[in-house]
């Protein structure tokens, strides 16, 4: 691996980083990862491994940050082999992706957003600093949106006091749609 490159090895649908010092860098860079057995890090620094979803291991690796080693053999894993097995692992990988990236290189920190029922929480400074003010939900181009479900996402979204968004990735390199939702109380 290139000096400075954080090692991850890839490991079902997650990357982990082993060594706690690279975890703990990684997680300062912008809150990526999960440290193992911590839900709620009240410090940047921990004494335990770094696990990486696919959409935040493969930007990482994009940006240089990462190498990613196969867990059974040890091998440099490359891009197009990443890239296709998070393409098998997550459900439309490619707009997701584009959206995380188009997010994450506007300075927002995105997390998944499985407890709110969306793809992600985009925090404007990170988890513990301040609350996810967005849930985003990722639609392509042609995606047919139901009143029904608008309506449960902008109930959901009120209850939590987040603002719901809906993006959709268009053709261009980082081209990304992004369509608001906000409710008042008449």
């Amino acid at each position: 691996m290139k000096k400075g490159k954080v090692v991850a090895t890839l490991l079902s649908d997650r990357l982990i980083v082993w060594d706690p010092a690279e975890g703990s860098r990684l997680y300062k860079m912008g809150y990526y990862g999960k440290p193992v057995g911590i839900p709620k890090p009240k410090t940047m620094e921990f004494n335990v491994p770094l696990l990486l979803d696919l959409m935040e291991g493969f930007y990482l690796y994009e940006q240089g940050k990462v190498g990613v080693v196969d867990q059974f053999t040890e091998k440099k894993v490359t891009k197009m082999r990443l890239e296709s097995y998070a393409e098998k692992s997550v459900e439309d990988f490619k707009a997701k992706y584009k959206v995380y990236k188009s997010l994450r290189d506007k300075g927002y920190v995105v997390t998944t957003g499985i407890k709110f029922g969306c793809d992600f929480a985009v925090y404007e400074h990170g988890p513990g600093v301040d609350h996810a003010p967005y849930m985003v939900q990722v639609k392509k181009g042609l995606d047919e949106v139901t009143a029904t479900e608008i309506v449960r996402a902008g109930r959901l979204a009120t209850t939590v006091r987040k603002r719901f968004i809906i993006a959709i990735p268009k053709k261009g390199l980082n081209d990304v749609d992004y369509i608001m939702f906000r409710w008042w109380k008449a």
